[in-house]
C-alpha cells in the first residue's frame, strides 16, 4: 500500500487520541469525516485538516479517496459498519471491542481475507514496544502460576446512572458495560500472552435495568489461575501482575503497559521502552507500518487474538446474565 488515507466514522474522545497520531505519522492522512451531524463532522475535519465531510454513510464509503476506515462508534454499531465497510472494498481499523459476538468476528475475519483487506482491532496493547518487552520477559520468572489484574476507572457517566439516566456505556441495548470497556483489555492482555483459557467466568456487579458497572473476570489455564478486576464505578491502583515460580513481573497499567519490574532471586529490572506516553502514537504507528509493508502476515495474527478475546468474553458475559441485542 502507498499511502492510508483515512475515512472516520466517529467523534468521541478517543477519536481524538487516534487522530492526534495520525498527524505525527509519515504515510497516514486524514481525509474525510462521516458523522449523523454535520457540525460534528465539520469540527472535526477543520481539526484534523480533512477535506471532506458526510451525513450519508453510503456516499462516504463510496468515497474513493479512502482507501482505510476507522470506526469508534458504540460497540453494537462495529460488525454492521465494519461488514458495509469491507464490502466497499475499504480496509477496516475498528475500535475494541471489534465485535460482541465470535460468529460476526468469524464473519468480518473471512471478508477481509477473501477480498485481501487488512482488517484490525484498534487495541493499543499488541502495538506497544512495552508488551513486546513483557513477552520477552516472561520466561525469566519460570512456570507461571498467578495473575492478578486491576483496572478501575470512575466514569463521569456513573454519576449519571446514579441520577436515573441510561448513557449508552452502561446501556446493553448498545452493548455497553465494564467487561466491554475497562476489564477488556484485562482479557486480551491475558490472551495475547497466554492464549486461550481452559475456562473463564466473569462475576458481575450489574445495576439495575443495565449492564455491569464493574466485576471481576476469571480465566483457568493450565497451571495457573488470572483473576482480573474492573470497574467503572471505583478507581483504584491500575496494574498486571504475573507471578512465577522463579519471580514476578509488575506492570504499570494493563491498558498502555507503562512500564515493567521484572523482579527474580538474581536480580531487579525496570523497564520502559516507551519515552512517547501517548499508547495511540504507537498504535497509529506501528499500524501504519505494518499496512504500508503490506504485512497481512502479522495483522491477522493479531486479528487472531482479538477474535479468541471474543469469544471468550462472548462466553463468560453470557454465563454472567448479561445480554445484548442478538443475543440467542
Amino acid at each position: 500500500m502507498e499511502a492510508v488515507r483515512l475515512g472516520t466514522i466517529g467523534s468521541g474522545v478517543i477519536v481524538h487520541s487516534v487522530l492526534d497520531g495520525v498527524r505525527r505519522t509519515e504515510g497516514i492522512t486524514l481525509e474525510a469525516v462521516y458523522s449523523r451531524s454535520q457540525e460534528k463532522a465539520g469540527d472535526l475535519a477543520k481539526t484534523y485538516g480533512a477535506s471532506r465531510t458526510y451525513t450519508d454513510l453510503d456516499a462516504f464509503l463510496a468515497d474513493e479517496g479512502i482507501n482505510t476506515i476507522y470506526i469508534a462508534t458504540p460497540n453494537l454499531l462495529h460488525y454492521p459498519q465494519a461488514k458495509k465497510a469491507l464490502l466497499a472494498g475499504k480496509n477496516v481499523i475498528c475500535e475494541k471491542p471489534l465485535v460482541t459476538r465470535l460468529a460476526h468476528a468469524q464473519e468480518l475475519r473471512d471478508l477481509a481475507q477473501d477480498r485481501g483487506l487488512f482488517l484490525v482491532e484498534a487495541a493499543p496493547t499488541m502495538f506497544l514496544p512495552n508488551f513486546r518487552a513483557l513477552r520477552e520477559k516472561l520466561p525469566e520468572i519460570g512456570r507461571v502460576r498467578l495473575v492478578m489484574s486491576n483496572y478501575s476507572q470512575y466514569s463521569s457517566r456513573y454519576d449519571a446512572v446514579l441520577r436515573g439516566e441510561k448513557p449508552n456505556i452502561f446501556n446493553p441495548e448498545y452493548a455497553g458495560g465494564c467487561l466491554m470497556d475497562i476489564n477488556f483489555y484485562n482479557v486480551l492482555l491475558n490472551v495475547a500472552l497466554f492464549g486461550a483459557p481452559q475456562e473463564a467466568k466473569y462475576y458481575a456487579n450489574i445495576y439495575p435495568g443495565l449492564a455491569d458497572t464493574s466485576g471481576v473476570f476469571v480465566m483457568k489455564y493450565d497451571g495457573f489461575v488470572s483473576a482480573n478486576s474492573g470497574a467503572k464505578d471505583t478507581w483504584g491502583v491500575n496494574h498486571f501482575m504475573i507471578e512465577g515460580e522463579k519471580g514476578y513481573i509488575y506492570v504499570d497499567e494493563p491498558n498502555g503497559v507503562k512500564s515493567l519490574r521484572v523482579v527474580t532471586r538474581q536480580c531487579k529490572e525496570e523497564i520502559n521502552l516507551q519515552p512517547e506516553p501517548d499508547r495511540w502514537y504507537y498504535e497509529v504507528q506501528s499500524l501504519t507500518g505494518l499496512m504500508l509493508n503490506d504485512d497481512y502476515d502479522s495483522v491477522r495474527a493479531m486479528l487472531e487474538v482479538s477474535l479468541e478475546t471474543v469469544r471468550v468474553i462472548e462466553a463468560a458475559r453470557l454465563g454472567a446474565g448479561i445480554r445484548f441485542p442478538g443475543d440467542e
